[in-house]
């Protein structure tokens, strides 16, 4: 057993003294290298938190760039909204306005179409192309023309107002994206350090595939600027126009329409005059009708009256025819007698030539009369047509500015 107990080995005193230097100068080392680290950790520490502030103040300072960028196409935006939707409001009160023009043309040219047809119904000589028929023809041409133009002019509005409510959906969905993306530039630049919200999330550092450059982002919300003003733009234009054409053509309708009812006027005039000469014309007839009845009660009266002589004559001849003998003598009561007869019969015989004449002419003025009395029908239908049928239902029409 004891054999088997070995003493440990025994070291010689300068391995000792070596052995206890080793230990110093080991420690020695250890602790320098750890102050070193010590000291470099510190100012590793010190740089990092330089860098991370300054970090954090550029990108708070982006973040406010950011959210003075988007303020401002927010109010750009904004402002053109308020502007398109303010025009189109004006638009749609011309629109209004074309469609209650193109509404009071309807009864102007109803009312014309009728005079037209209304006037078809002369007769005769009044059956005339005249000048009332030939403003009424262009009174319906220009209504006709005016309600064309009215239509396209309306149908342009629609098309604008389509055009204006794409460009405000266009600017109210740019807006809403700004609305949402201030609210988070908002969030994001009210973080702190200390905030309760703040927290680790997984996957942040990456470009979203559908994101797009900043160039990219200015030209959207430009664009949508640019379509607002050329649409605002296009209204203004639209709505000057508007204006100009409502303005023109109730001039040209109400000037037409005067000058119509001055043709009416002019004809109605002449057709009283004309209806009063015919007038006059017949009551002289009449006259003269009674005239010649009488004319002709005379001339048999005379021609009556003649068969008396003639008697008295050819008796007295046929008496003296009867004388005897010598008695029977050719003497100037026989001849004179003989001249009384002949100038008897020739002057019944002028007579009733003269009778017969007064007959014919009595005839010639009966037919007269009547043919007078028929163009006074004439007239009188012509001038209740123009002037009862025409002018007053004209009056009904209401002309004003569109």
């Amino acid at each position: 057993m004891a054999k088997l107990l070995q003493a440990p080995p025994k070291f010689l005193l300068p391995e000792w003294h070596i052995a206890n230097k080793n230990q110093y100068n080991s420690a020695e080392s250890q602790r320098s290298r750890s102050e070193r680290l010590v000291a470099e950790s510190q100012r590793l520490v010190d740089e990092i938190e330089k860098t991370t502030q300054r970090t954090q103040r550029d990108v708070n300072k982006k973040i406010e760039q950011r959210l003075d960028e988007i303020k401002f196409w927010k109010k750009e935006l904004g402002d053109k909204l308020d502007q398109l939707v303010k025009e189109t409001e004006v638009l749609f009160t011309f629109k209004t306005r074309l469609e209650k023009a193109l509404e009071s043309c309807q009864e102007p040219l109803y009312i014309a179409q009728k005079c037209q047809m209304f006037r078809e119904q002369r007769v005769g000589i009044d059956l005339v192309h005249d000048e009332a028929e030939l403003e009424l023809i262009k009174e319906v041409e220009v209504l006709q023309g005016v309600i064309s133009l009215l239509q396209r002019t309306l149908e342009e509005t629609s098309e604008q107002l389509r055009l204006n409510r794409a460009a405000k959906y266009n600017l109210e969905k740019d807006l809403k994206d700004k609305f949402v993306a201030l609210t988070i530039e908002d969030f994001c630049s009210s973080l702190t350090n200390n905030n309760p919200d703040i927290c680790y999330a997984d996957n942040v550092i990456r470009i979203e595939p559908n994101s797009v450059s900043i160039d990219d982002w200015v030209d959207f919300s430009n664009v949508n600027v640019e379509k607002a003003d050329k649409q605002r733009n296009n209204t203004l234009a639209l709505e000057a126009l508007i204006d100009r054409i409502l303005s023109q053509t109730a001039s040209d309708l109400r000037k037409q329409f005067e000058t119509v009812n001055l043709t009416f006027q002019s004809r109605i005039k002449e057709t009283k005059d004309a209806k009063d000469k015919l007038t006059m014309h017949l009551v002289k007839v009449m006259d003269e009708i009674t005239s010649q009845e009488k004319n002709i009660e005379v001339l048999n009266k005379a021609i009556l009256d003649k068969e008396g002589p003639a008697k008295v004559a050819q008796t007295r001849l046929e008496s003296r025819s009867h004388r005897p003998n010598v008695e029977l003598c050719r003497d100037p009561a026989q001849y004179r007698l003989i001249k009384e007869l002949h100038e008897i019969t020739s002057n019944v015989e002028r007579l009733k030539a003269t009778l017969a004449q007064a007959e014919a002419e009595l005839k010639g003025l009966s037919r007269r009369q009547l043919a007078l009395q028929e163009e006074i029908q004439v007239k009188e239908n012509t001038l209740y047509i123009d002037e009862v049928l025409c002018l007053q239902m004209r009056k009904s029409i209401q002309h004003h500015n569109f």
